[in-house]
């Protein structure tokens, strides 16, 4: 798709002689001269440097040529993925989200969606807080889930859920099957998320209402890490939402407990979309299958703390 001046130019910036660009693009040297002529007329400046055993790009060539060969490489690679998508006939799902939502929810809901609708690629963002809520009203992403205290402007809210902070725990920590304390934790390693994030907000808010100072012995905004510190850490806690691990918390010896007070329970789970937002079949498919497994966790969840006691998690 280069036009015939800057062909030819590349030509003989590859071969090194107009006589090997003749050769190569089966062209009359004439032509080829005449072309990159053109092209330096219409640059005003030289391209190359002529000597009697070949052309040496100059500064200013060596510039051009780069440019040129990125522009075709983007444009490579621009034609194969248009090719790719129209021989896979894939329908893509961009989502966005909040850090815990992408540890371990989604990968799963992705592949559960999968299976009965192979044709669709999904194209995941993850983001703070922030950035989710301006993903979703500028519409860089079709669907959003966050943890919220209260919808938002320029957005609609298709499903809200009850996300309290939950503290996860070995299942032999001396805590698990107790009602917990905030003051119970001072003698405990405590991993905790940044302070930007609605779960540390909740969880510094209730330490401030109950007197008490707590200070982390690990703090990162990557759940995965939490997670992992505290399998390997003895006696180790974090805090999440029990959404955040809603399918590991079927699998393995961790605990999730709940801490004794009331306004952790101020945050919701909340799929998103923008407002005025028409959502496709596919689109709207994913969602119905999202609710369906949020209520049946849901449900799961309430089960195991009917009775007041912690919850055994992967």
């Amino acid at each position: 798709m280069l036009s015939s001046e800057l062909r030819y130019f590349l030509a003989v910036a590859t071969t090194g002689s107009l006589s090997a660009a003749s050769q190569q693009l089966f062209v009359a040297v004439s032509a080829i001269s005449r072309q990159v002529q053109r092209l330096e007329e219409r640059m005003g400046v030289s391209l190359f440097e002529r000597h009697a055993r070949g052309m040496i790009l100059t500064d200013a060539g060596r510039i051009l040529e780069n440019h040129v060969r990125k522009s075709m490489m983007d444009l490579d690679a621009a034609v194969a993925e248009i090719q790719g998508l129209s021989a896979q006939h894939k329908t893509q799902i961009s989502v966005g989200c909040t850090e815990g939502m992408a540890f371990d929810a989604l990968p799963n809901l992705f592949a559960r969606f999968q299976q009965s609708h192979p044709e669709t690629a999904f194209h995941l963002k993850v983001g703070s807080a922030q950035q989710v809520s301006q993903m979703v009203r500028h519409g860089e992403v079709d669907i959003a889930l966050q943890f919220a205290f209260a919808p938002e402007h320029g957005v609609e809210v298709l499903l809200s859920l009850p996300a309290p902070l939950l503290l996860l725990m070995a299942e032999d920590h001396p805590l698990a099957g107790n009602t917990v304390l905030l003051a119970d934790l001072a003698t405990y390693p405590l991993a905790l998320p940044e302070p930007t994030t609605t779960l540390r907000q909740l969880f510094d808010l209730s330490c401030r209402m109950q007197g008490t100072y707590l200070e982390p012995t690990l703090c990162c905004s990557n759940f995965t890490t939490l997670y992992h510190y505290v399998l390997s850490t003895p006696q180790a806690v974090t805090a999440c939402s029990f959404y955040s691990v809603m399918y590991k918390c079927r699998q393995a010896p961790l605990r999730l407990a709940k801490l004794a007070m009331r306004q952790l329970e101020q945050r919701a789970l909340q799929v998103q979309i923008q407002s005025g937002h028409t959502l496709t079949y596919v689109q709207q498919a994913f969602i119905a299958m999202m609710q369906d497994e949020f209520y049946d966790a849901e449900r799961y969840c309430d089960s195991l703390f009917e009775s007041d006691e912690s919850l055994t998690v992967s």
